[in-house]
């Protein structure tokens, strides 16, 4: 009740030139947040059944359109998203409305490297410290330490796909735990400490070889689609560890599933996959070493409040005609 009187006072106060923002699936709680940033805006919430109505005239979309919101909102200056991938607005299916548009498009890439890090941390160290045997054992009761071929990750090598927002996060900690860290990005990467080189991605085939774990990290666009494949996953050294925490596009399932089954690689976490969700009797639930959550990872007790307090920043800037943060390159993807 409370918020909603907020959210009643503060449209009541605002002044004759306002933009229009909608909301896309926004409650009235977090429509009445956003609302008390500023005065120079009015937020609105719409649901699939108001969007077009509420974007004849909007000037702003917080949420995720299809491309016939796109066509239909003809005053459209900023479309602002709530996660850091960008592919689904994209339309790599064949849409270009967004893409090929003046329109600005904004992401929340950073805000959840945190605990996509650790999740793919958590993921390696589950394996590599044999882990996924001693919560089996616990089922039944079961105490038996030896053999216990544990890992110890102290000077092995991680190559690091995409080096972004999530990527700088799990270099990090990946370099704290002792580890050599490569990454594999487009861009030219500024120094960082935690890692000790930087390469292409026509470089990729060039460390997998030396790399005892591969963690997927990249955006998923045209270009970076399946790049981990059949080839790549047989030049990965024999016993490594393959993480995918970003989208389950840029690696072949199935070339996972035989990698895995030739015993080629030690294990697999995988927060992403494609298709999503995994199918029910899919061959990759069959085994015991590899580690599969259901696009999680960038879920925490912090991250609701990063994601807002980006989307609130920009709120600011686009009324105030500043520059915003997290500008996506439409063409690029990311």
């Amino acid at each position: 009740m409370r918020y909603a009187l907020l959210a009643v006072l503060a449209v009541s106060l605002l002044p004759a030139q306002t933009k229009k923002i909608v909301f896309l699936g926004g409650t009235p709680d977090q429509v009445a947040d956003y609302q008390a940033v500023t005065n120079k805006a009015r937020i609105v919430a719409a649901t699939g059944e108001t969007v077009m109505k509420e974007l004849a005239d909007a000037d702003a979309l917080i949420g995720e359109p299809r491309p016939e919101h796109i066509r239909a909102a003809k005053k459209l200056q900023w479309v602002q998203t709530r996660s850091a991938g960008v592919e689904r607005v994209l339309h790599l299916s064949g849409g270009s409305d967004l893409r090929d548009s003046n329109i600005i498009l904004t992401n929340n890439q950073i805000v959840q490297g945190p605990e996509i890090a650790d999740h793919a941390m958590a993921m390696l160290l589950t394996m590599s410290r044999g882990l996924l045997k001693f919560i089996e054992d616990r089922k039944s009761e079961t105490w038996q330490g030896r053999p216990y071929p544990g890992i110890e990750l102290s000077t092995k090598n991680a190559v690091v796909i995409g080096v972004g927002g999530i990527g700088q996060q799990i270099a990090m900690r990946a370099w704290a735990h002792g580890m050599n860290v490569t990454g594999v990005d487009p861009e030219d990467i500024p120094y960082s400490p935690f890692l000790r080189k930087v390469v292409k991605p026509d470089q990729l085939d060039e460390v997998l070889p030396s790399a005892d774990v591969v963690f997927v990290a990249a955006p998923h666009t045209e270009k970076s689609h399946k790049m981990m494949g059949s080839r790549q996953f047989e030049l990965m050294k024999k016993e490594s560890y393959f993480i995918a925490v970003s989208r389950g596009g840029l690696y072949d399932l199935n070339a996972l599933v035989k990698a895995l089954d030739s015993k080629h690689l030690a294990g697999a976490g995988v927060d992403v996959t494609d298709p999503e969700p995994l199918p029910k009797g899919h061959a990759l639930w069959k085994f015991s070493n590899v580690i599969i959550t259901p696009h999680i990872a960038g879920r925490s007790d912090l991250d609701t409040a990063r994601m807002n307090g980006t989307i609130k920043e920009n709120i600011r800037r686009f009324v105030d005609g500043k520059p915003l943060l997290n500008v996506v390159d439409k063409q690029k993807g990311y």
